[in-house]
């Protein structure tokens, strides 16, 4: 009679440690999103601090879309478990507004790195009277 109990064991850990290992998401690089605008991250500093480009495909202004400066900083907290938490602005070098984005980067289950995000557009506006309409 074979034992087949040490065989089970052994593929079991095998096969649970694969799937507990920790997805990393990596924030540097280029990112495309479903519009076709593209943000690229150049390095993150030991204090999660980064700076990039991002080029939109989309406004709401006539003015040639120029790539704008971002900066921005990444959560580095031991708790993220790879899937970290981050923010950055966007200073638009074509229109007198400034974006905030704020999000998440994710693995899938296929290993793909994706980030979601929200963002708040800020235009500038020529009084208080008409701050009701500066904030998107």
């Amino acid at each position: 009679m074979v034992q087949t109990t040490p065989f089970l064991l052994v593929l079991f850990l095998v096969l649970g440690a694969h799937s507990l290992s920790v997805k990393k998401c990596i924030l540097t690089g280029t990112w495309v999103n479903d519009l076709g605008s593209n943000m690229t991250i150049m390095s993150v500093n030991a204090k999660g601090v980064f700076a990039g480009s991002y080029h939109t495909a989309v406004t709401a202004t006539t003015n040639e879309i120029k790539v704008s400066p971002l900066h921005g900083s990444l959560q580095k907290s031991p708790n993220q478990k790879g899937q970290p938490t981050f923010g950055f602005t966007v200073n638009w070098s074509f229109s007198d507004s400034v974006t905030v984005f704020t999000g998440q980067c994710f693995v899938d289950d296929y290993g793909k790195e994706v980030l979601k995000t929200m963002w708040l557009l800020r235009s500038h506006v020529e009084d208080i009277k008409n701050d009701w309409k500066a904030t998107r």
